[in-house]
């Protein structure tokens, strides 16, 4: 790992870092030629507070940014650069699409990452602020290419398999619990596994992403109702479909976001 490498990552909310990449950088965090860019849209002053001793609703936006900060600290490799652009939580689809775009691609034409990560069109759980900020990251990483900015090589849509979330919903059924319904709205779906460009084993750095999940602590209801054998199995894995460049039928499953690029 010692080609210099950067990533980007374009999220919606506090704790969406967590989920898509914190995985990646962890099993890059003794890797000096690796660079790790974060811009969250909102600091998700519209989220849930799990316990009202940690965060009002005043208050919570800052506390959310807190938390981000922390986990980031607990995981042992914090972002080399880290941009709040504080839009309105639950509101980006209402934004000016084009000014979303050129403060992503903004910062992004600055920063000339190889690799981008973001949501793809379902936005893992439907959640309007996913779905928004990953075709904003899209069109700014199109718009990049076309001005011929250096670097942009590839670009990521974190996702999960369908066949995920069926064995998921087995282990909820299993034992008692309401299976996930990917048809509703904040409930996880997948996508057919044969758009699965990227199946990156995190197991080795497990631990380190659940205790940063943990430290998101005003969003802790759905991490709390798992085990601690669940938590180690939902950060054990992270799944990308390719969106650019247009992958090769040969190119098969790669195992590092990095990986075949020249």
């Amino acid at each position: 790992m010692n080609a210099r490498r950067t990533l980007a990552a374009v999220v919606a909310h506090p704790d969406d870092d967590t989920f898509t990449a914190a995985g990646l950088v962890a099993k890059r965090a003794d890797d000096p030629g690796f660079r790790f860019v974060l811009i969250h849209a909102t600091s998700g002053e519209a989220g849930q507070i799990a316990d009202p001793d940690l965060a009002t609703p005043e208050t919570l936006a800052s506390v959310r940014e807190e938390e981000d900060r922390r986990s980031w600290v607990t995981l042992g490799r914090e972002p080399d650069r880290h941009e709040w652009l504080r839009y309105p939580d639950h509101g980006l689809e209402f934004e000016p699409f084009d000014r979303l775009v050129e403060a992503v691609a903004a910062i992004l034409r600055e920063e000339r990452p190889d690799v981008v990560v973001t949501f793809g069109p379902d936005g893992i759980t439907g959640h309007p602020d996913h779905i928004t900020v990953g075709y904003v990251t899209d069109e700014a990483f199109a718009r990049l290419n076309t001005e011929g900015v250096p670097g942009f090589r590839r670009l990521l849509h974190a996702a999960l398999p369908e066949t995920v979330i069926e064995s998921w919903n087995q282990t909820l059924v299993d034992s008692g619990r309401e299976p996930f319904d990917p048809t509703q709205l904040y409930q996880p779906r997948g996508v057919p596994d044969a758009a699965i460009g990227f199946e990156i084993d995190t197991s080795d750095v497990a631990p380190l992403v659940v205790a940063a999940l943990r430290e998101h602590r005003t969003q802790a209801g759905d991490i709390d109702e798992m085990t601690d054998e669940e938590q180690l199995r939902l950060a054990s894995k992270a799944w990308f479909v390719t969106a650019s460049p247009e992958p090769s039928p040969s190119a098969g499953v790669l195992a590092d976001v990095f990986d075949n690029l020249a």
